[in-house]
């Protein structure tokens, strides 16, 4: 919350698959107050969409009349209302012609903001939220390079002069949750504190293998196996040799790569950064509420603020 804002001129909602985020946003951008639930567009079991926004941001409805955009996967097929997606190059005055409006039962409108696709040679990649944040990453002067957003399905999006040109998805976070918690891979792991060696270990290795990942896969067995590792830090091996893989396909175009801006919660961040600096490269992070100054960007270019 910022203790010195402005009036109120705009609500920002980021409804993603596990969680959910508003803000109260301010006529300078600025966050005024904020909510969060763990209701995320999986998490809705008995209750529409629609009551749970009202729950959470209808004591701001009530007392303001303002606009309010919403991003991120209740936009897609599984969400609320599902939008068409816009194409690159794709900005805030794109995003904001591409508005999807929809009337509650209160009489507000929810301005849905569309996600993006692109076409690459081995067929078709989409997201659905990033956007969002990258373009409130450029109020912070970050307009240009590569934006890493780690996650379940990681993205690498590249940004030029504040337009999203291009980007690419890994599905790192979910592999590892798929072979810790459904192969033999996870019987061998233990829970215990971050082991930084053994995620070290394991990001050189992913470095170093590009293409030899399923190979690679099998010392996660292994190494605790023969004792080379302890069983406790399998787990951060694992992680560090997924994220290193993906970490050297992503730069194997580097001269083209430009500054590096990791996007995300700090913990996933941290072995980011850790994995992009043994590879040779820099990064910068992104200041945590850059979703709600994408919603204000974009309901600016809209002409939403009056």
């Amino acid at each position: 919350m910022n203790s010195v804002a402005s009036d109120p001129a705009l609500i920002g909602v980021d409804w993603g698959t596990s969680s959910l985020r508003a803000f109260l946003i301010g006529a300078s951008g600025e966050v005024i107050d904020g909510v969060t639930s763990p209701e995320g567009i999986m998490q809705v079991s008995g209750q529409s969409f629609e009551a749970i926004l009202d729950r959470l941001i209808g004591p701001w409805v009530a007392q303001t009349n303002l606009p309010i955009l919403a991003s991120g996967m209740i936009t897609s097929r599984n969400g609320w209302i599902e939008t068409p997606y816009a194409e690159m190059p794709l900005g805030a005055c794109g995003l904001a012609g591409a508005l999807v409006p929809h009337e509650i039962a209160n009489g507000a409108l929810v301005h849905f903001v569309t996600g993006a696709s692109i076409e690459h040679k081995g067929g078709p990649d989409v997201m659905r939220g990033e956007e969002t944040q990258i373009i409130g990453a450029s109020a912070q002067g970050l307009k240009d390079g590569m934006f890493v957003m780690p996650g379940t399905h990681s993205k690498w999006v590249q940004v030029a002069e504040g337009q999203i040109v291009d980007f690419s998805t890994y599905m790192t976070g979910e592999i590892f949750a798929a072979l810790k918690e459904h192969t033999i891979l996870g019987t061998l792991m233990e829970a215990d504190g971050f082991n930084e060696e053994a995620f070290e270990m394991g990001a050189r290795a992913g470095l170093d293998g590009r293409t030899n990942l399923l190979n690679n896969l099998f010392h996660v067995r292994t190494l605790p196996l023969m004792g080379k590792i302890p069983k406790v830090a399998t787990a951060d091996y694992m992680s560090g040799l997924l994220i290193g893989t993906e970490v050297a396909a992503a730069t194997q175009d580097a001269e083209d790569i430009g500054p590096i801006t990791v996007v995300g919660r700090n913990d996933l961040s941290d072995r980011y950064e850790t994995a992009l600096g043994m590879a040779g490269f820099n990064s910068r992070r992104a200041p945590d509420d850059i979703v709600a100054q994408g919603h204000f960007l974009i309901a600016r270019a809209a002409g939403l603020l009056g």
